[in-house]
């Protein structure tokens, strides 16, 4: 495959956001005569508590489970250890076998989206240092996320109330990568970096990865980039043909530090070009060649006194286009569609100062957030969705009362005001065509005003126990695509059809969980129950179409699915733990262990379709002296609930390995602080591995046995 050479196309691609950006930097400049601080704190799952792999439990050395036990629903953080030793080419990569988490895996090691407790698409917000990641990976299974973990610091999701702060298209949680391109301190000794790179055999795979960061009291510069190659991989049945893939990308940043705060900006790029497996994709050649151009601003001010703690900022806008190419009707191979998605999201917050009363000390944020997106499609595509213009204006609150004894009670509210404008389509009530009748489209506007609310209760037990009971009410307005899309996507081999009189989405949700991120026993249990009103889903009508309406019914090559509301309740459990058992040398032996389960079904008995199986693993762990070995096994049972035309998938085991070694270097002899390699071994048992959650199960197999080999180094 040939990739052109990255190009850095800053000023062009931004215009307005980048001249608005630059004027809050101009604004920030200005304060360099105040006092300084030694940390800030910019991103979190709440707007009161620092970032989650800075607090007690939420980092730890390899292999040690990070648990955060200070936010009022657990959040799983992936740490930068764990991203250098598996290096995952995509989020959903990275994600997919921790529990209550899974993926969507339609172009495995290219494009596969994270999903939540079975939620996938518009109800996961995927986002990047704080911004949405403006893509259109939520429009179709087929479309990457611009973002590679390679150079990601850590990634964290999200649930519960804390989504509230990031809008209502989270309703099923938030998966938030945290780069680092905006910096918000200087390196201790002026600069520091890591450089790190692999290689696997399953597909003769090729990362490397360096980042870097310069600088001193009052500047300091970032730079990263990126590049990793695919060949088509190996599965037990056979090469999966069509599924090589590679990308590459990177960013710079700076930040101002003044004297209680930093402002700073950053610019990305990332573009790919990967194939999609199976079916008629394969024998189509089928590949996109996604490219993004991104543009950020975020910054934080204390002030000296006054009612006001912090004032942060998150301001970004991008511009992202991909081609699908492949051999059309034609017998022609060239671009068949094109999809062009441009976006901006500023948000600011307000965090009061401890208010000390009779019964608690009450702490809190108040933020407003504001977001555009215009979508676009043409070619093949264009009459899948006409072009769509999506806009929304939130205001939200959060407020925290720390009552003694360890208690802390946490109220959140938000409102929004959201409107989508598209062209609508009138459809038959049964979707199939009327000869002689073209179905009507005209342009239509719908205006949602989704409200939200949760409460939370947090309390410090003995013994290092943290319990949580939070309850929530979330209303979320259907996306623009769930309204207007009207005709053939190839790419997922579907026609879909969008509904125009979609009514806002309802979820009523309980968690309780008990945490312990310390001592020899560290783990997390979480059980939660959703009732949806209004859940909105891609629904099999068991009708096959070509690429046009007419064709629905005789057709051959599309499944038909169609926008649907129906009432649905989702139930589910994660648990995740680990035991040091013998001391060995400065470390541990151990074991770990870990399940999770959800179920869907909708009040006519039917189950939700696309729902991750319930599953169970453990495994045993050694770290000493810089030696770090695991293995551990995830068996996946048999997915038997299907909704209707959806098919069973068989369970699986998969079998996992790592041996690593790290050694502390001295930079000024070596000029290094560390370096470590190592081993990972994946799918060791060679399983035939079908994801349930993947429009393509039946068609694509997950990768067999392979193993990688990497290489990180620190200065």
């Amino acid at each position: 495959m040939k990739q052109d050479n990255v190009s850095w196309r800053l000023a062009v691609a931004h215009g307005r956001a980048g001249l608005a950006i630059l004027g809050i930097l101009a604004a920030g400049a200005a304060r360099a005569e105040e006092i300084r601080l030694d940390e800030i704190t910019v991103t979190s799952p709440s707007p009161i508590v620092g970032p989650a792999a800075a607090r007690p439990g939420g980092g730890g050395g390899p292999g040690v489970l990070p648990v955060v036990t200070d936010t009022f629903s657990p959040v799983t953080v992936i740490t930068r250890g764990a991203l250098a030793s598996r290096q995952p080419l995509t989020l959903g990569d990275a994600l997919l076998d921790r529990p209550g988490l899974s993926a969507t895996t339609y172009a495995p090691g290219a494009a596969s989206r994270p999903i939540i407790r079975g939620l996938d698409t518009a109800r996961v917000r995927i986002q990047e240092n704080g911004l949405g990641v403006q893509d259109v990976s939520d429009l179709g299974e087929d479309h990457a996320v611009p973002v590679n973990p390679l150079v990601a610091e850590r990634i964290e999701v999200i649930r519960g109330p804390a989504t509230l702060r990031y809008g209502s298209q989270a309703i099923g949680g938030v998966v938030s990568a945290e780069t680092g391109r905006i910096p918000r301190l200087a390196p201790p000794n002026g600069i520091a970096g890591e450089v790190l790179g692999g290689f696997s055999s399953v597909d003769l795979g090729r990362n490397g990865a360096a980042r870097v960061e310069a600088g001193g009291e009052t500047v300091v510069v970032h730079a990263d980039g990126f590049r990793s190659a695919q060949d088509s991989y190996r599965t037990p049945l056979g090469l999966q043909r069509n599924s090589a893939a590679e990308s590459q990308g990177g960013a710079v940043g700076m930040s101002y530090l003044l004297d209680r705060g930093f402002v700073g900006l950053a610019f990305s790029h990332f573009d790919a070009l990967y194939q999609i497996p199976g079916g008629d994709a394969a024998r189509g050649r089928t590949r996109l060649d996604p490219t993004q151009d991104k543009l950020q601003s975020q910054g934080e001010v204390r002030p000296v006194d006054g009612p006001i703690e912090a004032i942060r900022f998150w301001l970004g806008g991008s511009i992202y286009r991909h081609h699908e190419i492949g051999i059309g009707e034609d017998g022609i191979d060239g671009i068949q569609s094109t999809f062009r998605n441009r976006e901006a999201e500023a948000r600011l917050e307000i965090q009061h100062v401890p208010a000390i009363m009779p019964f608690g000390t009450l702490t809190g944020a108040l933020g407003v957030q504001a977001e555009r997106r215009v979508l676009g499609t043409s070619g093949e595509a264009g009459t899948l969705l006409a072009p769509t213009d999506s806009r929304s204006n939130a205001l939200y609150l959060f407020e925290e009362l720390a009552l003694g004894q360890g208690t802390r009670l946490q109220a959140a509210g938000r409102i929004e005001g959201a409107r989508a404008t598209g062209t609508a389509t009138l459809f038959p009530g049964d979707y199939l065509p009327v000869e002689g009748e073209d179905p009507l489209s005209y342009g239509r506007r719908r205006r949602f005003a989704p409200k939200s609310a949760s409460f939370g209760l947090l309390q410090d037990l003995p013994y290092g126990l943290v319990a949580s009971l939070t309850g929530s009410y979330v209303e979320r307005a259907p996306s623009a695509f769930e309204l207007y899309s009207r005709g053939p996507h190839d790419a997922t081999g579907t026609f879909e059809i969008g509904d125009p009189s979609l009514r806002l989405e309802r979820a009523r949700t309980v968690e309780a969980s008990l945490r312990r991120g310390i001592g020899p026993l560290r783990f997390e249990a979480t059980g939660y129950a959703t009732r949806y009103t209004g859940f909105v889903y891609k629904r099999l009508t068991g009708a096959r179409c070509d690429d046009d309406f007419a064709s629905c019914g005789t057709g051959t090559e599309l499944d038909q699915i169609v926008y649907t509301q129906q009432n649905a309740a989702f139930h589910g459990a994660e648990i995740a733990g680990q035991l040091d058992l013998l001391p060995v040398g400065n470390g541990f032996f151990g074991l770990d262990a870990q399940y999770d389960t959800v179920r869907a079904t909708f009040d006519d008995g039917t189950n939700v379709p696309r729902i991750p199986p319930h599953r169970v693993g453990g495994g045993l762990f050694l770290r000493t002296e810089g030696w770090f070995a695991r293995v551990n096994l995830l068996h996946a049972f048999a997915h038997t609930e299907t909704a209707p035309y959806e098919t069973r998938t068989p369970g699986y085991d998969d079998l996992r390995a790592e041996l690593s070694y790290a050694k502390a270097l001295d930079p000024a002899v070596d000029g290094l602080s560390e370096i470590r390699v190592g081993l990972v071994g994946t799918n060791l048992l060679d399983a035939v591995i079908r994801n349930s959650a993947s429009f393509k199960k039946d068609e694509v197999v997950l990768p067999g046995r392979g193993v990688r080999l990497f290489v990180t180094a620190r200065f």
